[in-house]
């Protein structure tokens, strides 16, 4: 489709940093990681930054260096400074399935390997992305997606600790997310974590994302929803449904400051800062994640 017409071309290369500042969405696909530039609403330029395919893709926030980018291949994990060349580079071959800032470490990421195993590996300091240190803690069945320190897998969502992986029920999960309340998408529905796993809404559950303040997004039967709750409670009325500007299915989500991102099968970026969804076709397909990164 045409993009629409508060979509902006990638041959005007605008990037609007002004005061609202900049945030760089990478986004993980079939054929490498693409990097759209936003500030609040507003869609800049978009190119290719890697080539290899990618499952899924993190930012890590480091007091000792840059920010990284991370990307979780067939080939292993790509990392590369966020700025405004970033340059993927391999930092390991074992393949990686999924990826995500270790919450109990600073400069740590846990990393779901093709073959089950979860490691916690340490970032060194200083411009150079290098590895210092990998943990094995544990293996987990058909692992698909981290966040927070919650892993999704086949059999279970597990909750990976000091003490090691804890098995923390239910099944067919899809997606996590594990800033603030834990929150779990499923082929049965989107669960929270309160007595136990709490039923949110029922329906095959694909994706999940929260900022760790009380927002949050999950696609549920194809349709995305919002949490639209500030008072703490988690049940499905506090669920609404959001209209996408586009007749497509969202399958990643994400989060920066002020800003709500989500990424559609059709490759297609939606951007809402508070003033309603705009959106800008990347044109890519084999969507698997998206993560934000602040620039300036």
């Amino acid at each position: 489709m045409a993009p629409a017409e508060d979509d902006i071309s990638i041959d005007e290369k605008r990037v609007y940093a002004g005061s609202a500042g900049r945030t760089d969405a990478y986004v993980a696909t079939g054929t490498g990681i693409v990097r759209v530039s936003l500030s609040a609403d507003k869609v800049g330029a978009f190119d290719m930054v890697a080539r290899d395919p990618a499952r899924d893709v993190t930012v890590l926030a480091r007091g000792g260096g840059p920010d990284l980018a991370v990307a979780a291949t067939p080939a292993g994990l790509s990392v590369a400074a966020v700025g405004d060349d970033p340059a993927f580079e391999s930092v390991d071959d074992e393949p990686a399935v999924a990826v995500g800032a270790a919450r109990d470490r600073d400069d740590a990421l846990l990393v779901a390997r093709e073959d089950g195993a979860i490691e916690r590996i340490n970032v060194g300091e200083g411009d150079e992305a290098t590895v210092s240190s990998t943990t094995r803690i544990g293996t987990v069945t058909d692992p698909r997606a981290v966040d927070g320190g919650l892993v999704a897998g086949g059999k279970a969502v597990y909750r990976v600790g000091e003490r090691g992986i804890t098995d923390v029920g239910l099944d067919d999960a899809r997606d996590v997310a594990g800033a603030g309340m834990p929150l779990a998408a499923t082929g049965a529905g989107l669960y929270w974590l309160g007595n136990g796993w709490m039923t949110a809404r029922e329906a095959v559950a694909e994706a999940v994302a929260s900022d760790g303040d009380g927002h949050a997004m999950a696609v549920v039967g194809g349709d995305l929803l919002v949490h639209s709750d500030g008072a703490g409670e988690w049940g499905e009325e506090t669920w609404m449904p959001a209209d996408l500007p586009v007749d497509e299915t969202p399958v990643a989500l994400g989060y920066g400051p002020g800003v709500s991102v989500a990424v559609t099968d059709a490759g297609t970026l939606c951007v809402d800062a508070g003033d309603g969804w705009r959106h800008q076709v990347v044109g890519v397909r084999d969507v698997a994640g998206v993560a934000l990164a602040v620039v300036e």
